[in-house]
């Protein structure tokens, strides 16, 4: 082909998801001519390491210096993949404030400072792409921000962390306690050395607020999410979700509301019907109600080498094709709106109880009385495990506000009839 384009990429970082966008690129240099109208390469990588040996990598292209990418006139597209948010906030923006078009994996940085990125894009009229740092490999955020733009998405909910729906899925399937489900998730690379970001609902809180951000056009970030994990779930609560029909998952859940917009993380029984009950081991997926498409689910791979590599990878492929057209920078921050977070406190639930109490007459009905005043209404009751001195009381509630749950279990710990409130878990 005559006259040639070439598109130079520098890369930061390589490690695994690194890894993985390298062997795509160098994989597809034929096919990328046919899909961008250029040839791409990769001109630097970033690394800190530089005498490190890298198997199947052009050792000619390290570097451990960032000038040598950011003062590369050549240099069009800059990948980061390094994560964390020193250094990569401040090269990222460097770069955009250089011209330079972007595209980040980064969740982290990205639900913490993403408004402060966009904007220096949107600034310098340079494309700063994301949709690695959510899900992984199954596409989200530009379904968000492009396909289903004519929506007024009112409801944004998901499984987007692998490592604790592969945990729950043994632990619901071959009955496994949460200790040796997280051991296996250890042992086949799902879970890090440190799980807690994972098993605490951090790193789902941190993709929840950048969905959430797009979907309904005003800011969310981190700080905003309420975050609880599933360290507590516990065998018994695993097979009273099945007696329930039901299965037990860490969602991801966003809401705009007329009150403003409900955000959080936390261990969900979810009915066997609902499409989000099926997703097994370390898939992911997230399910959107819009007003125009209605019911919408996308599901897949939400994290692994090649996976996160693919995400990155459409995602210079579109900066590409806008290099092409000399349209860098059209599609920026959509955040144009300023809807308030709603107090968690204020959020309405259904909750699925385990209380240990006194086994004798008149019980059940203190227990209703305190739930009575605090304006908690039961939906069922079910008593097992019962034996000389104490029982089990299974309570489900209606729809009730946070404040007023925690208020009447801070109530109950409190009674000399009540031994232990062993599980509480919210219903979708």
């Amino acid at each position: 082909m005559e006259n040639q384009k070439t598109v130079k990429v520098g890369l930061i970082g390589l490690g695994t998801v690194g890894t993985g966008v390298y062997k795509l690129i160098q994989k597809n240099q034929v096919e990328m001519v046919q899909k961008i109208g250029a040839q791409m390469e990769i001109a630097k990588i970033l690394v800190h390491n530089i005498e490190k040996k890298r198997e199947g990598v052009d050792a000619s292209l390290l570097t451990n210096r960032w000038e040598d990418i950011l003062e590369d006139k050549d240099i069009s597209i800059v990948i980061e993949v390094m994560g964390g948010i020193e250094p990569a906030k401040s090269m990222i923006l460097d770069a955009l404030n250089a011209g330079k078009n972007v595209v980040s994996a980064n969740k982290d940085l990205i639900a913490e400072h993403g408004k402060e990125l966009l904007d220096a894009a949107q600034k310098n009229k340079v494309d700063f792409l994301y949709e690695a740092a959510v899900a992984g490999g199954i596409p989200i955020i530009r379904p968000l921000k492009q396909c289903l733009a004519g929506n007024e998405i009112s409801e944004v909910i998901g499984i987007v962390n692998g490592t604790t729906n592969y945990i729950l899925t043994k632990m619901f399937e071959e009955g496994m306690d949460f200790g040796a489900a997280l051991a296996k998730a250890t042992e086949l690379g799902y879970a890090e050395a440190d799980p807690t970001a994972d098993v605490e609902g951090l790193d789902a809180g941190r993709k929840v607020a950048i969905m959430a951000s797009i979907a309904f056009h005003s800011r969310v970030v981190f700080s905003d999410v309420y975050t609880e994990g599933i360290t507590k779930i516990t065998a018994k609560d695993i097979a009273y979700a099945k007696e329930f029909d039901s299965v037990i998952k860490l969602l991801g859940v966003a809401h705009n509301t007329e009150g403003g917009i409900e955000v959080a993380v936390y261990p969900m029984l979810l009915h066997k019907d609902h499409p989000l009950a099926s997703v097994r081991d370390s898939f992911n997926a997230v399910f959107v109600h819009g007003d125009a498409v209605d019911d919408a689910m996308f599901y897949g791979r939400g994290a692994g080498e090649l996976p996160t590599a693919s995400a990155v990878m459409g995602d210079i492929i579109d900066v590409a094709r806008d290099i092409d057209y000399g349209c860098n920078g059209r599609i920026s921050c959509t955040c144009y709106r300023n809807t308030p977070i709603k107090d968690f406190a204020e959020i309405r639930n259904k909750f699925f109880l385990r209380i240990q109490v006194v086994n004798e007459p008149g019980v059940l009905a203190r227990i209703a009385s305190v739930f009575g005043d605090h304006k908690v209404s039961i939906a069922r009751v079910i008593q097992k495990n019962a034996q000389d001195k104490m029982a089990e009381l299974v309570i489900v509630t209606e729809k009730v506000k946070e404040y007023h749950m925690q208020d009447a279990l801070n109530d109950l710990k409190g009674m000399d009839i009540v031994s232990e409130i062993s599980s509480v878990i919210r219903e979708y």
